[in-house]
């Protein structure tokens, strides 16, 4: 498994977990009414404004989901991650998620990488809480990423510092 540049062939697979209510589900944003041309506007400006959104690979180079760098300022970048129901529970979250938060840090100079899940999502708040993540409270954050105060509240908040993860790294 690898993480690559999204790509146009990506768009039907994109649309795929997009529509997947198990993918779905807990996700802030109605990808349900998403189309192919949504996936296809979104892979071509899916580097740029201040966002980095990848693939994530497989080793036969099939798409099984995206992960991002949002709202990315000078110091800090919003996670992001989205994955098909065929990867999930596979590793392929794990890996993607250790690989762009390395990105943010080392190639981007970021100090702080936080994200949001509904605390409704047991699966994702399990795999945050077992993989050593913290969560913080809402207002310990600078969100940058045009969220309602009512939308912070109702998410649980997980960062890492660039602290954080060169300690974790080292274990």
């Amino acid at each position: 498994m690898y993480l690559r540049k999204l790509e146009m062939k990506d768009a039907p697979l994109m649309l795929e977990w997009m529509h997947d209510d198990m993918a779905v589900c807990f996700l802030q944003t109605d990808f349900r009414s998403k189309t192919i041309e949504d996936c296809r506007g979104f892979i071509n400006a899916s580097c740029g404004n201040n966002n980095m959104h990848l693939a994530v690979a497989d080793d036969e180079d099939r798409y099984m989901g995206t992960v991002s760098l949002k709202n990315i300022t000078g110091r800090s970048a919003e996670f992001a991650i989205a994955m098909r129901s065929c990867a999930m529970g596979k590793g392929y979250s794990k890996f993607a998620m250790e690989n762009i938060i390395k990105t943010g840090f080392e190639e981007l100079g970021l100090s702080l990488i936080y994200w949001s899940v509904s605390p409704d999502n047991k699966r994702a708040v399990r795999f945050y809480d077992k993989n050593g993540y913290n969560k913080v409270p809402s207002d310990t954050l600078v969100i940058t990423g045009g969220y309602s105060r009512e939308q912070i509240m109702k998410y649980l908040w997980y960062r890492i510092t660039r602290e954080e993860w060169k300690n974790k790294a080292r274990i």
